[in-house]
């Protein structure tokens, strides 16, 4: 038994950081308005946020330096009542910068986005146009297939505040992972904080359990152990 259990979680460790891919960001959906927006530190660095949408927006805001790559996705969790689930995904920077993003022809874009813009800005809408179902993909760490939805790359040709959100256009609900930047950046530490939390995030997000009840059996294993361990000791 202590030997399946060191197994697996030496396994669990040695995964490489590119299973990983996106370092957690922790949400509870309270991101709704510019002022409540979701703090991204470093839109080039890449983050990942499980969120719920209920017939709302929900808004994230970041710094960037001219030139900096943005990279943003939208995938939804394969999950049966989410097969049509296709919110949009939005970017609200400076006019000044917005007025090219026609221009550099990145995917077809509106300005349908029925919510306050601050002063000075402007918003583009990317939808999903693909077929549906759309493309899957497995992610290993995670144990969870999603449907890919749109992504946007682009460079950022202004410094400034930026925000994105996201929403649905029907005022439909349905849960979401956004994805923002590009590079992969892990600590040693990460291993045992970031990387344990954001496991069991993802359980709880595509409500497979499954293996947390596995994960709760090992651990109550291992604590049975050392408890048994202790009493042998105490009894000698």
């Amino acid at each position: 038994m202590q030997k399946i259990v060191f197994i697996g979680l030496f396994c669990l460790l040695m995964l490489p950081a590119s299973a990983f891919g996106h370092k957690l960001i922790p949400t509870d959906g309270s991101n709704i308005d510019y002022e409540s927006a979701l703090i991204i530190p470093d839109p080039v660095i890449s983050w990942a946020m499980y969120e719920e949408l209920e017939g709302n927006a929900l808004f994230y805001k970041f710094e960037a330096e001219k030139d900096d790559r943005l990279y943003s996705s939208i995938v939804i969790p394969k999950l049966d009542d989410l097969e049509n689930f296709t919110p949009s995904l939005v970017l609200i920077g400076p006019s000044t910068f917005l007025d090219l993003v026609d221009e550099l022809k990145v995917i077809d874009v509106d300005k349908n986005f029925d919510y306050p813009i601050p002063d000075g800005y402007d918003a583009y809408v990317f939808d999903f146009n693909g077929p549906i179902p759309s493309k899957e993909f497995y992610e290993p760490f995670g144990q969870i297939t999603y449907w890919e939805r749109q992504e946007i790359d682009l460079e950022l040709e202004a410094p400034g505040t930026y925000y994105m959100a996201v929403f649905d256009k029907n005022g439909s609900s349905g849960k979401l992972a956004l994805a923002i930047g590009y590079i992969e950046d892990f600590s040693g530490n990460d291993f045992v904080t970031v990387l344990p939390n954001a496991w069991l995030e993802s359980r709880y997000f595509s409500e497979d359990f499954s293996p947390l009840v596995i994960l709760v059996g090992i651990v109550s294993g291992i604590s049975a152990l050392i408890g048994f361990g202790i009493y042998r000791k105490i009894k000698q």
